[in-house]
C-alpha cells in the first residue's frame, strides 16, 4: 500500500505495532515455508529475483524478501507503535489513540489482515494441568515439546504442516482431523499452482465465486513446499503409524476427548475436492490443446476400519496438545459501523460506506489472490486509485504530521 501511495506522490505513514514481517518472524514454526511458489511472490514492484522460482521460500528467506522490499524504497514507517483506537473525527475525517499520542487523518487503510486471535476452546480448560498446551502460533519444533505423544488438533494447511513436522522427527502423533479440503502439489508435469494461474483462478472475484461471500470463511487446501514441495496425505500418515480421529467435539469427565466419527467422510471429502481441481485441470488441457504428459489417479492407501469417538488422556501416552483451529478476527479497536454481525468489515474490494476508510490484506479482499503474495498489488494500486479520487472530494484538513493518510500494519 505504501508503494503505490509513494509512487502517486501520496503524503502517508505507515504505523507497525512491532516491526517489519513480525507475524512471519515471531509466529511460525522453524521449518515453515511457503506453500505457493516463489514466482507468485510479486509484491508490487519487487517481484521474486531469486534463483530458485519454482521453489518454496523458507521462513528466514520470507523475512528476508519482506525486509529487502520496504528497504527498496523506504516508505514512511515507524514502528513500535500500537493502534489502540479509531474513531470518527467531528468535523471529518478519524482520530487515532495510540501508544505514541493520538493522531489525527483523513484517510486511513487498515492492513492488519485478519487473523488476530489464537482460538483455543474454552474446554481445553478441563484438560489436565500437565499436559503441555500450545496454539500453533506458539509452535517451533519437535524439540519444544516436553517427550511422549502429540495430540494435535485441526488438519488445515497449519496442523497438518506441523502434524507432518512432528512425524518425520519421530514423534508419534493423534491427529484430530477437520473438513479442510487437500490439493495435489503437482499433477500432469507442472505443479498445480501454475496451472490454476493460467487458468485465471487467482484472478476470479468473489462477486463471481459461486459461493460468493462465504468462500471467504473456507479453509485452505492443505499442501506442503517443504524439501521442494509435495503432497500432505494424512491416509499415508495413518498407514505409517499416525493416529487419526474425527473432529474433536468436547471432553468428558476423566478426562475423556470425544470424536465426531467423521473421520472417513473427512478424508474422502478432501479427496475428492483435490480429484475435482485435477477434472477441471485436464478439462482446460483439453479445450486450450496443450500437451501435457497423462498421470495416474489418486489411490488411497489407508482406509479407516472402525473410527474412534472416545480417547481416554490417561494412559494414552498424550504429554502435548497443539491447537491448530485458527484465528479470529478482532477489530474492536475500530469504533465505526463498518461491520457485518459476524464482526467482518462489509466493502467492496476494501472501500467501506464510511468515507475515507479502507482495508487491505483479507483473504478474498477481492480474488483468491488477495490474501497471498500474487494479488496484494492488484489491490494496493485499486485502493490508492481510490485514495487519490476520494482525496479530491476531502473537504477538511485533517494531518498526521503533514501526512493526510495512514496505514496501519506492514
Amino acid at each position: 500500500m505504501s508503494y503505490c501511495l509513494t509512487r502517486r506522490g501520496i503524503d502517508h505513514v505507515v504505523l507497525e505495532r512491532h516491526r517489519v514481517a513480525h507475524e512471519w518472524r515471531a509466529a511460525r514454526w522453524d521449518t515453515f515455508c511457503l506453500v505457493t511458489p516463489n514466482w507468485q511472490c510479486r509484491l508490487p514492484g519487487f517481484p521474486y529475483s531469486g534463483d530458485d522460482p519454482d521453489g518454496f521460500m523458507v521462513k528466514d528467506e520470507i523475512v528476508s524478501y519482506l525486509e529487502s522490499y520496504a528497504a527498496s524504497f523506504g516508505p514512511p514507517l515507524r514502528e513500535d507503535v500500537d493502534v489502540h483506537a479509531l474513531r470518527a473525527r467531528d468535523g471529518g475525517g478519524f482520530e487515532l489513540h495510540t501508544s505514541h499520542g493520538d493522531l489525527t487523518a483523513g484517510q486511513v487503510v487498515v492492513a492488519t489482515g485478519g487473523y488476530h486471535q489464537p482460538v483455543v476452546p474454552r474446554y481445553a480448560e478441563r484438560l489436565p494441568h500437565q499436559l503441555t498446551q500450545l496454539h500453533s502460533s506458539q509452535y517451533r519444533n519437535p524439540g519444544q515439546l516436553p517427550e511422549g505423544d502429540v495430540l494435535v488438533i485441526g488438519s488445515g494447511q497449519s496442523g497438518a504442516q506441523i502434524a507432518e513436522d512432528l512425524h518425520l522427527a519421530g514423534r508419534r502423533v493423534h491427529l484430530a482431523v477437520g473438513g479442510a479440503p487437500r490439493v495435489a502439489r503437482s499433477y500432469r508435469g507442472r505443479d498445480v499452482v501454475a496451472w490454476l494461474h493460467d487458468m485465471g483462478y487467482y484472478d476470479l472475484a468473489v462477486t463471481e465465486h459461486p459461493r460468493r461471500d462465504s468462500i471467504r470463511a473456507q479453509a485452505n487446501h492443505y499442501v506442503t513446499g517443504r524439501d521442494g514441495g509435495r503432497d500432505i496425505d494424512l491416509r499415508a500418515f495413518a498407514r505409517d503409524g499416525m493416529q487419526l480421529y474425527g473432529r474433536l467435539l468436547g471432553v468428558l469427565g476423566s478426562p475423556v476427548l470425544r470424536f465426531a466419527p467423521d473421520l472417513a467422510a473427512s478424508l474422502d471429502a478432501a479427496d475428492s475436492v483435490s480429484e475435482s481441481i485435477k477434472d477441471t485441470i485436464d478439462k482446460y488441457l483439453v479445450e486450450s490443446g496443450i500437451d501435457a504428459p497423462t498421470e495416474e489417479r489418486y489411490t488411497p492407501v489407508w482406509h479407516p476400519r472402525q473410527e474412534r469417538e472416545e480417547l481416554a488422556l490417561t494412559g494414552s501416552g498424550i504429554a502435548s496438545v497443539v491447537w491448530s483451529i485458527g484465528y479470529r478476527g478482532d477489530y474492536r479497536w475500530i469504533d465505526l459501523p463498518v461491520f457485518n454481525g459476524k464482526g467482518y468489515p462489509n466493502h467492496y474490494r476494501g472501500v467501506t460506506s464510511v468515507p475515507g476508510l479502507y482495508f487491505i490484506g483479507l483473504p478474498w479482499l477481492h480474488t483468491w489472490g488477495s490474501g497471498r503474495f500474487c494479488g496484494i498489488a492488484r489491490d494496493a494500486e485499486y485502493l490508492a486509485t481510490r485514495v487519490d479520487a476520494d482525496q479530491l472530494g476531502v473537504a477538511y484538513p485533517a494531518r498526521v504530521d503533514g501526512r493526510n493518510v495512514l496505514a496501519l500494519g506492514s
